[in-house]
């Protein structure tokens, strides 16, 4: 047996080397494609889409999807790095849901820069202070972030692209016990997501929503009798411990996080165009903004209504649709939509996550 063990080490030993090897000769082709390219965008979604996307559906194990896209993303991200490694704006602090998807759709090979809010993140891509933005606009248990929306109606910011994110919260505080638990500090969402398991584990203690997790998770480590909900990530960054995992009140609590830049995106072959837009104030109006679309056989994903602060009961439309702002039938709806709203902009063209 060691004889075979002794083997097999050498062929990983040999296979490492191989693939050192190629690694390094994917870094050069893609550094040479840079010098190509010039002064254009460093970050290419459509692209990075369409390889995850191909090396999944090749993929004959045994490693899972999943690996294979985290593996991946880090090769592509530190290939990226030798041309330019992009600053991306987050809600911050450290720790933060917000942070792991940057990690999870830039790689390791990015610096994130944590702002303070939704809207600073907005405005630090917008100032040039980032390359790029990631922002939360929906949850499955929750549905949409009302910030993002409001935020993304007004700028001239374009989604480049989104990631979609499992979220598992879990009950941190310094000790690794729930008696004498008195507070629970969380952003609201996160309050909302885990309200059954706080009401049958903690139903005294006092819910204080704060700007973030992260946020939360630092204010519980000064306080004895308090806990956060935060991700398992921010325990070792605040001092604290995990005390009960997984809290959330749905198990497949997912959240939706768009990318923001200033770039249009060509299409990957799998796409999402969204768009605001405004109904004329007559009967129907809203239906007549929906007809082209079924008319071009256009599928809308996601619509979402917020007021549009210019009026009472005046609201906003926020719309997903299936495929990109270049498929004839998708321009060709959208043309016909932007004749009949009172207002419509296209919010950006972008490339579905990769599952």
């Amino acid at each position: 047996m060691d004889e075979a063990i002794r083997q097999l080490r050498e062929r990983i030993d040999a296979l490492d080397a191989e693939l050192l090897e190629r690694m390094n000769e994917r870094a050069r082709c893609a550094a040479r494609i840079g010098e190509l390219k010039g002064e254009s965008a460093v970050y290419r979604p459509e692209r990075e889409a369409q390889v995850l996307r191909r090396l999944t559906q090749i993929n004959a194990g045994p490693l899972p999807p999943q690996a294979i896209q985290h593996l991946f993303t880090e090769l592509i991200s530190a290939c990226r790095a030798l041309e330019r490694r992009p600053v991306v704006a987050y809600l911050g602090p450290r720790g933060t849901f917000s942070e792991e998807a940057v990690l999870r759709q830039f790689g390791a090979a990015a610096d994130g820069l944590p702002v303070a809010s939704i809207s600073e993140v907005f405005r630090a891509v917008a100032a040039g202070e980032a390359s790029y933005g990631v922002v939360p606009v929906e949850n499955s248990t929750e549905g949409g972030v009302g910030q993002t929306l409001d935020e993304m109606a007004a700028s001239p910011l374009r989604i480049c692209a989104e990631v979609q994110l499992p979220i598992h919260h879990c009950l941190l505080a310094r000790e690794a016990s729930l008696d004498g638990l008195s507070t629970v500090y969380a952003h609201a969402q996160a309050l909302a997501q885990c309200n059954r398991w706080l009401t049958r584990h903690l139903p005294a203690a006092e819910h204080v929503a704060l700007s973030s997790n992260a946020e939360a998770a630092r204010r519980a480590a000064g306080q004895p009798h308090a806990a956060a909900i935060a991700s398992a990530a921010a325990a070792p960054l605040y001092g604290l411990e995990v005390v009960r995992a997984n809290i959330e009140d749905e198990p497949g609590n997912t959240t939706r996080f768009l990318v923001l830049g200033s770039q249009a995106v060509a299409a990957s072959g799998r796409d999402r165009t969204s768009l605001v837009m405004a109904a004329a104030n007559r009967p129907g109006g809203l239906l007549q903004l929906l007809v082209p679309l079924a008319r071009h056989g256009v599928s809308m994903t996601r619509l979402e209504s917020r007021p549009s602060r210019l009026g009472k009961w005046d609201y906003l439309f926020f719309v997903d649709l299936e495929g990109h702002e270049s498929d004839s039938a998708v321009a060709a709806a959208l043309a016909e939509v932007g004749e009949k709203a009172a207002f419509c902009k296209i919010l950006g063209a972008y490339p579905v996550a990769v599952a």
